[in-house]
């Protein structure tokens, strides 16, 4: 099992150098033997690891192929601080591409806050 985290931008960071895919989909192409799960690339390097540095719980993303590996994957997340509660599975591989292209408004972000320490919250509607 392989743990992607990283996002590909070009050299001057104002676009993604893999627009229409994802570096996680290259990635399990290059190794196809091996499961790729993308998670902890929509926040910053002291978020993935203090989760509880946040104001608040917030959510983190799991994208790739094999379920056991997500599932194992999780259960590192959980070591970190992540809850299960903070655990969002958004599917196969190819969702990875909505984690990376979030790089893009993390910038935004980020210059509107002063500050790249935060993360996002998936709020469901309220189940009436």
């Amino acid at each position: 099992m392989l743990i992607d985290i990283g996002v590909g931008l070009t050299d001057d960071y104002t676009e993604l150098s893999h627009p229409n895919s994802s570096l996680a989909e290259h990635i399990q192409q290059a190794f196809p033997l091996t499961p790729v799960v993308k998670t902890l690339c929509t926040m910053d390097s002291t978020a993935m690891i203090s989760p509880d540095s946040l104001e608040g719980p917030s959510t983190v993303f799991l994208s790739g192929d094999d379920a056991e590996a997500k599932h194992l994957t999780g259960r590192l997340l959980t070591d970190l601080g992540w809850p299960p509660s903070s655990q969002l599975d958004i599917g196969g591989i190819t969702t990875a591409r909505g984690q990376e292209h979030f790089a893009l408004l993390f910038m935004g972000i980020a210059d509107g806050l002063g500050a790249h320490t935060f993360n996002i919250k998936v709020v469901p509607r309220v189940a009436r």
